[in-house]
């Protein structure tokens, strides 16, 4: 990977250790002001957030019921609202104008719990990592994405 390139952000990524010696991906970001922390997962087709965790930061905020088929994350179906959000960053890269899914991660994060892990505020998906052309290298402990 190139290490300094004018049109690429170097991601710092935390690894959480899970059982059995494997890992997930977390790395920090920010929303409409706010600092959260996201779960890098190549596998998911798109960015989502933790409508719980979410809520909490947009306390006024109205959310508009999606009703398109959520799979995935350990269920078939899944209630899912819209989220606009006005400005995303994930280190140097921003995304204004942000539509995305919010879903309940009750499950992820008290499975995370359990292993004394933090809390996520959202799953960082394939809907970005492809657009920003995402390179993760395990032995920097970074993520790459292009402007």
């Amino acid at each position: 990977m190139n290490e300094f390139s004018p049109d690429k952000i170097i991601i710092p990524l935390t690894f959480l250790p899970l059982d059995e010696g494997g890992v997930h991906l977390l790395i920090d970001a920010i929303i409409n002001g706010n600092a959260i922390k996201l779960l890098v997962d190549t596998g998911a087709s798109k960015t989502v957030f933790d409508k719980k965790r979410i809520k909490k930061l947009f306390r006024k905020k109205r959310f508009k019921r999606h009703h398109s088929l959520s799979i995935g994350l350990g269920t078939s179906r899944m209630k899912s609202h819209i989220i606009m959000l006005e400005n995303f960053f994930i280190g140097g890269l921003t995304i204004n104008n942000f539509e995305s899914v919010l879903l309940n991660l009750d499950n992820v994060n008290k499975s995370y719990q359990m292993l004394g892990l933090p809390a996520i505020d959202g799953v960082l998906g394939g809907d970005v990592l492809q657009k920003h052309k995402a390179e993760i290298d395990y032995g920097k402990k970074q993520m790459v994405l292009t402007l």
